[in-house]
C-alpha cells in the first residue's frame, strides 16, 4: 500500500513539473488548436498535441524567447495534395504576438483573406501565397504599420488595389504579383516613404497610366509587367534613382525612350512589347552593371549605340522594332 502512495506521488510530482516547465501560453494553445480544428485537423499540423509543449514540439510556430508567447505561425506544404483545407480562421486574429504569418502552398486554402488579421498590430510579414485565397486585398491591411513585408502573389485576388497601403511606412517588399487585379495603381503609391518598397505588380490586368506620382519614390526593384498599362512610364527612371531592377514589359506603353535618363544603378532593364518609340540613349552604354536587356516588340529606330554592355546582348534583345540597326542588328545603310 505504503509502494503504491509513493508511486501515486511520484507520478503527480512528474506531471507537475512537466506542466511547470511548458512554455507556451495557455491561451495561444488554445487559439492554435482552434485553428487546428477550424482546419478540419489536418496532417500537417499533426504535431499540435494538447499534452505538448506548442514553443518546443510543435511545427509551424515559434515562441518569443522572452515572453513564450506565440510570435510566428508558418504554414506550408512541399506536396500539392495536402489535406489542410477551407478558409483562413478567424481565430489567426487572437494570436495579439505574431509577427510573422505565412500561408504558403496550400492550394485548398480558400474564400477571402481573413479580416481577423487585422487585430494582427504586431505584424512585420504577411505572407499568403500559391493558395487558391480569392475576393479583393483589403483596405485594412493598411492599418499593419509595422508590416514590412507584404505577399500576396500567387492566388485568385480581383478587384482594384487598395490606396491604403500606402500607409505601411515601413513596408520594403509588396507583392501582388499572379492574381487577376484590375484597375489603376494607385497614385498614393508615390507618398510611401523614401525609397519605398520594392514593388512587383506582374502578371495581372491592371491598366491606366502608371501615376506620376511614382517618380516621387525610389524602389531597387519595379516590376509591372504583363499588364494593360499605359502611357508614359519615364517617371520611374532617373540619373539620380539607385533602381536596380525594372520591368515594364508587355504593356501597352507609349513613351520616347531617347529622352529618358537611366539609373546607373541599373542590373536589368525589360521594356519589350510595348509601343516605345525614340532611339536608345547613348546613355545606356554607361550602365557598366547591365547584366539583362531587352527593347524588343517596340517602336525604336536609329543606331544601337555602341560600348557599355550594349553589344554582349543578343539580336533578340533588339529584333522587332521599326528601324534599329547597328550590332548586334544588321549595320546601318
Amino acid at each position: 500500500m505504503g509502494a503504491m502512495v509513493g508511486l501515486y506521488f511520484l507520478t503527480l510530482v512528474l506531471f507537475s513539473t512537466v506542466a511547470l516547465s511548458e512554455r507556451c501560453n495557455p491561451e495561444d494553445k488554445k487559439v492554435l488548436l482552434q485553428i487546428k480544428k477550424d482546419f478540419n485537423n489536418p496532417y500537417l499540423l499533426a504535431s499540435w498535441n494538447p499534452d505538448t509543449d506548442c514553443c518546443t514540439t510543435w511545427y509551424c510556430v515559434e515562441c518569443d524567447s522572452k515572453t513564450n508567447r506565440i510570435n510566428s505561425l508558418i504554414i506550408l506544404s512541399s506536396v500539392p495534395d495536402t489535406n489542410l483545407s477551407g478558409p483562413i480562421p478567424p481565430s489567426v486574429g487572437d494570436l495579439p504576438y505574431l509577427e510573422t504569418l505565412e500561408f504558403h502552398k496550400l492550394p485548398k486554402l480558400t474564400g477571402p483573406i481573413q479580416p481577423a488579421i487585422a487585430k494582427l498590430t504586431k505584424l512585420k510579414e504577411l505572407e499568403i501565397s500559391w493558395t487558391n485565397v480569392s475576393g479583393s486585398v483589403p483596405h485594412f491591411l493598411g492599418q499593419l504599420t509595422n508590416l514590412q513585408f507584404l505577399d500576396l502573389s500567387f492566388n485568385n485576388l480581383s478587384g482594384p488595389i487598395p490606396s491604403s497601403l500606402s500607409k505601411l511606412s515601413k513596408l520594403l517588399s509588396l507583392r501582388l504579383d499572379r492574381n487577376k487585379l484590375e484597375g489603376p495603381i494607385p497614385e498614393s503609391f508615390g507618398s510611401f516613404k523614401k525609397p519605398g518598397p520594392s514593388i512587383i505588380l506582374s502578371h495581372n490586368q491592371l491598366s491606366g497610366p502608371i501615376p506620376s506620382s511614382l517618380a516621387n519614390i525610389d524602389p531597387s526593384r519595379i516590376d509591372f509587367s504583363r499588364n494593360k498599362l499605359e502611357g508614359d512610364a519615364s517617371m520611374l527612371f532617373g540619373s539620380n534613382k539607385t533602381t536596380q531592377t525594372l520591368d515594364v514589359s508587355r504593356n501597352l506603353l507609349a513613351f520616347d525612350l531617347s529622352r529618358v535618363e537611366f539609373p546607373t544603378s541599373l542590373i536589368a532593364l525589360d521594356l519589350n512589347h510595348n509601343k516605345i518609340n525614340g532611339s536608345i540613349p547613348v546613355g545606356l552604354t554607361a550602365l557598366d552593371s547591365l547584366q539583362s536587356f531587352n527593347v524588343s516588340y517596340n517602336r525604336l529606330c536609329g543606331e544601337i549605340p555602341q560600348g557599355g554592355t550594349l553589344q554582349t546582348f543578343d539580336k533578340y534583345s533588339y529584333f522587332h522594332n521599326k528601324c534599329l540597326c547597328g550590332s548586334p542588328l544588321p549595320s546601318c545603310k
